[in-house]
């Protein structure tokens, strides 16, 4: 029987997806890259990473007690957010903010209630531990916080004109618990899926030079393309079902809130998925060895997708020439459409110019492992 050469390619696309899968079975190494890796990333980032500060422990200086000072100090140990401790004096504060006992500072001065009393604009003092920067900036802005809020009961207890106290009357959108978990858990299912994309790939070609196999494979009739899509398809499912799984414990087990499409979030993961795979492809073609290319694949796709990419440090914070470097990094257009689609929605003005961009950088990548793969053993 006769086979047409459209046949002919499907039987060998079919017959090398087939090859890669029983390899894909046969090596419990990909299987635990797709599928224990994001378990065990997803359970060390959503419970032992937070950027949100609880019990903080702050030390109150109150050098004239009284009912409102008494008052004060009683909101503070109310919050989550602090656990007071009494200090005799400022100075003793210090002593223990240096210790590393405290990691903050309340002071309220002699003529505090005083000047409260009189509207006078009475003031506190704050001093806070600052060698953890975050930590700092995260802390002043909850004292400050729970400052404004007692001074706003504080006039509406004492029914004072509005004129003697400027409100903020603060609201915060998309997260509006300010949890560190629903920002982080999206932008590490990038991380998670750039590792799996890369890793996986990165060590398929270099394998089969290593094995001796790639040799037997050149003088088969198998063209270049039907050899790379045979290596591709395979991966880019195992891949998307890690991504399904790790999705669906983002939701459930650690409670992210999926605002957009379900759809929408399969499309965009599904380019960057094929963008990950080529770089990983890309990576193995060139290196031919399983070392150097997990160890490349670590470097110039995991870090960059790890630090630059919006993750967990703001990029807009970053030196204006590692902000040009981070245009290049896959992972920053994916980071953006994740917790775009996870905490706002379907916002259409940043899902579509950064899935754009992820269209570009994956056709652009394909072209590039097509070049540099070839039928000869050189």
């Amino acid at each position: 029987m006769a086979y047409s050469n459209s046949q002919l390619a499907r039987k060998r696309l079919t017959g090398m997806v087939r090859k890669e899968s029983l390899q894909i079975l046969r090596d419990p190494s990909s299987i635990a890259i797709a599928f224990v890796l994001p378990v065990v990333m997803l359970f060390l980032f959503g419970y032992g990473v937070s950027l949100d500060a609880k019990d903080v422990r702050i030390g109150f200086v109150i050098e004239s007690p009284d009912s409102e000072t008494s008052n004060l100090y009683a909101a503070f140990g109310q919050s989550d957010y602090f656990d007071p401790r009494k200090f005799r004096s400022i100075q003793a504060a210090e002593q223990a903010l240096l210790a590393h006992q405290i990691d903050g500072i309340v002071w309220l001065q002699s003529d505090f209630s005083r000047r409260l009393h009189a509207d006078l604009g009475a003031s506190i003092g704050v001093i806070i531990n600052g060698v953890d920067a975050n930590q700092a900036r995260i802390t002043e802005g909850y004292i400050v916080g729970a400052w404004q809020t007692w001074l706003t009961h504080y006039t509406e207890r004492r029914g004072l004109p509005m004129a003697f106290l400027i409100t903020l009357d603060q609201r915060i959108w998309f997260n509006p618990a300010v949890n560190s978990r629903d920002f982080l858990i999206p932008g590490l299912i990038a991380v998670i899926m750039t590792l799996i994309g890369a890793l996986l790939t990165a060590l398929v070609v270099a394998r089969e030079w290593e094995r001796g196999t790639m040799e037997a494979l050149l003088v088969t009739p198998i063209h270049v393309y039907e050899l790379l899509l045979g290596k591709l398809i395979p991966y880019f499912i195992l891949g998307m079902g890690g991504m399904l799984m790790t999705v669906a414990m983002a939701i459930w087990q650690f409670g992210v809130p999926l605002r957009g499409s379900f759809l929408v979030l399969m499309v965009a993961s599904a380019l960057f998925m094929l963008v990950a795979l080529a770089m990983g492809l890309l990576i193995s073609i060139i290196a031919k060895n399983q070392f150097v290319a997990g160890q490349v694949a670590i470097l110039i796709t995991f870090l960059p997708a790890f630090i630059l990419s919006g993750f967990i440090f703001d990029i807009n914070s970053m030196p204006a020439a590692v902000q040009w470097i981070t245009y290049i990094v896959p992972a920053r257009y994916f980071v953006a459409i994740l917790q775009t689609i996870f905490l706002a929605g379907n916002v259409w003005t940043v899902i579509l110019p950064n899935a754009a961009t992820l269209v570009l950088m994956a056709f652009v990548l394909l072209m590039l492992v097509r070049r540099k793969a070839s039928k000869r053993l050189e």
